[in-house]
């Protein structure tokens, strides 16, 4: 089983679809919030200057935002 990570922010439509497609796809994900669960610059070094949210992470590895996400679902036919 995969264990998912998505780093969100208040107020971001992609981080709201990707947060519904694990829900639906009854995908293990925690989701950690911008200013609540880390800081920007903690994001930046963890994923690069001026990296987008949200950011998903699988296994320790960076799937990219919410499109690569999805691509990355499918592609495993996770989805």
């Amino acid at each position: 089983m995969n264990n998912f990570t998505v780093y969100s922010r208040e107020g971001c439509p992609y981080c709201v679809k990707i947060k519904e497609v694990m829900k639906l796809a009854k995908l293990q994900h925690r989701v950690y919030d911008l200013g609540t669960d880390f800081t920007r610059e903690e994001f930046y070094s963890q994923f690069g200057e001026g990296s987008t949210f949200p950011q998903v992470v699988v296994d320790n590895k960076n799937l990219g935002g919410c499109i690569d996400a999805v691509k990355y679902l499918r592609e495993q036919k996770i989805i």
